[in-house]
């Protein structure tokens, strides 16, 4: 097979896809939050492609996905709080990290080495279908190069990645667009490690401020960039910036022009791909609001105007 081969999500695909995981492989799946880079999380050498092919640093931990709260507390310690975040937001982009149980058949990579482990379970029926075929909860960070812009299509990881995955199975645009939110649990006590696709104030919970340490994925302070500069809160552009709009802000491109947040949340990576592939040096972004999704957005755009390391 030709790497970076891009095949609708058929049952054939799929059925493709879960042989090339059990032999250790790579797969680049759709999921309803971005695309993710798949292996089997239970094998170290599967692990290890994962962060050689998108030059993870090895102390960035993935999440693992699961079937459902069966299958987590195989791996994980849950609380009673934890247990309940499960049932009302799982199958969904809710990523809970929870204390490693002893003698779990994960490869240590997936925990870059930390007593914890990030899990959740996707509400997308391509991931879905490949967890309960394998039968082993599936590594998939976003199947882009590390600290570049997060992939919504199958196209955006085919330019990302290249021939570094084998195999990318194209569900069409991720319907979130914006990372899981996670959420850390010690006993009775939740802190919000990265903010994403379900608003925080949906949860229900008080919420504890993450300190610096990384102890989830997405916490570094460069990721999620383009190429260019990014410069945040433009009400204009200035020559050579590509200019991305939001509501009376117009732009080159307008992530939502009646300043819907979700249609922009689902809209940003798109944009950005978009600026990106656009020539000119530098990019512009209109302020966002900061309540309900707009902290998850302006989380990733503070993200991505970070000074590179």
């Amino acid at each position: 097979m030709r790497g970076g081969t891009i095949s609708r999500a058929t049952d054939a695909a799929i059925a493709e896809a879960v042989a090339l995981l059990r032999a250790g492989g790579l797969v680049a799946i759709p999921t309803e939050t971005v695309y993710g880079l798949a292996a089997d999380a239970t094998s170290r050498d599967a692990v290890a492609r994962i962060y050689a092919a998108k030059g993870r640093p090895d102390f960035n931990p993935l999440i693992a996905h699961v079937s459902g709260p069966d299958m987590a507390a195989a791996l994980v310690d849950i609380s009673p709080l934890a247990r309940d975040l499960m049932a009302r937001f799982w199958p969904g982009p809710l990523t809970l990290v929870l204390p490693l149980r002893p003698g779990t058949p994960l490869a240590p990579a997936v925990t870059a080495g930390l007593p914890t482990l990030a899990v959740r379970c996707p509400d997308h029926p391509v991931p879905r279908a490949l967890i309960e075929t394998l039968g082993r909860p599936l590594a998939a960070p976003s199947a882009n190069a590390s600290g570049r812009i997060s992939p919504t299509t199958a196209a955006h990881v085919a330019a990302s990645l290249g021939d570094r995955v084998p195999l990318i199975l194209d569900g069409g645009p991720s319907r979130a667009g914006l990372e899981s939110t996670i959420v850390g649990i010690d006993g009775d006590r939740a802190t919000l490690l990265r903010p994403g696709a379900i608003p925080a104030e949906a949860l229900g919970i008080p919420l504890a401020a993450a300190t610096a340490a990384i102890t989830a994925p997405g916490q570094l302070a460069s990721h999620y960039a383009p190429a260019q500069p990014v410069r945040l809160d433009a009400l204009t552009a200035t020559p050579g910036e590509f200019h991305i709009g939001f509501g009376a802000v117009p732009g080159d491109l307008n992530l939502s022009s009646n300043a819907d947040l979700s249609e922009a949340a689902a809209c940003l990576y798109d944009a950005l791909h978009a600026a990106q592939a656009s020539g000119r040096p530098a990019i512009a972004v209109a302020p966002i609001p900061r309540n309900g999704l707009g902290a998850a957005i302006n989380d990733r755009l503070a993200r991505a105007a970070a000074p590179r390391s």
